[in-house]
């Protein structure tokens, strides 16, 4: 949500959520002890996904490239990487220990509904409470009157790109979790739900106008179309 307030766009994360999932599992099959190998796989996949949401955030807040043409790109990239370097077969044949991320329970709650409990949290937070929330709303709202207001607008912008692509490789190792193995072809066409649920939860596409609970609100509808009327036959 955060790219669409600053009036940004990322069409890279169904990319993001593949490569990141590979980069996990593959850090795995390095053989490595599980409790070092692990925490040391999440890390690998949280940080590809930061270091793209940088070269996102750079090309777009340093280089004025347009978001669409920038994330356009690296989703075609980070989506032949992922298909190079599995030469098109999934990483498998992961420790036990690394289901548990997507398939553990928690007082009878999923783990990864925890996880997305506690993103949507913070999120609230940090945009409606902090200053950085509002920064994003003002950039998004008009971003010349906000640099001229002594706010560093590309730094913003560059900001919100790390955590959306940290976020999606989140995702992309949970997913890799919940399979057991990292899968080239994972998020294909996640970013058109991505943009859906955002857009239909409220949030201008022009920026600056949004909210995290509308987000999730256009993300519980997006998925009860996409899965919820067929669980209901």
């Amino acid at each position: 949500a955060d790219q669409i307030l600053t009036a940004g766009i990322d069409l890279s994360v169904g990319s993001v959520v593949a490569l990141s999932g590979i980069v996990a599992t593959a850090t795995l099959k390095l053989g490595l002890p599980v409790a070092f190998g692990l925490p040391l796989a999440v890390a690998a996949g949280l940080a590809f996904g930061a270091l793209s949401g940088g070269v996102a955030g750079v090309l777009v807040a340093r280089f004025s490239v347009a978001p669409f043409i920038v994330t356009l790109a690296l989703m075609t990239v980070w989506r032949g990487v992922a298909f190079v370097a599995t030469e098109g077969r999934p990483v498998w044949d992961l420790p036990p220990a690394f289901g548990t991320l997507g398939g553990a329970r928690l007082l009878g709650i999923p783990f990864p509904t925890l996880v997305m409990a506690a993103v949507y949290v913070t999120a609230h937070v940090a945009l409606a409470k902090t200053r950085f929330g509002r920064h994003v709303l003002a950039v998004g709202g008009n971003p010349e009157a906000t640099r001229l207001a002594g706010i560093r607008t590309k730094r913003v912008v560059a900001s919100v790109y790390v955590l959306c692509g940290t976020l999606a490789a989140g995702s992309g190792v949970l997913l890799a979790s919940r399979m057991n193995s990292g899968q080239p072809n994972a998020g294909l066409m996640y970013e058109l739900d991505v943009i859906a649920a955002v857009v239909v939860g409220g949030t201008s596409l022009s920026g600056g106008r949004g909210s995290i609970v509308g987000t999730f609100l256009g993300a519980m509808l997006i998925a009860v179309l996409r899965n919820g009327l067929n669980l209901l036959d």
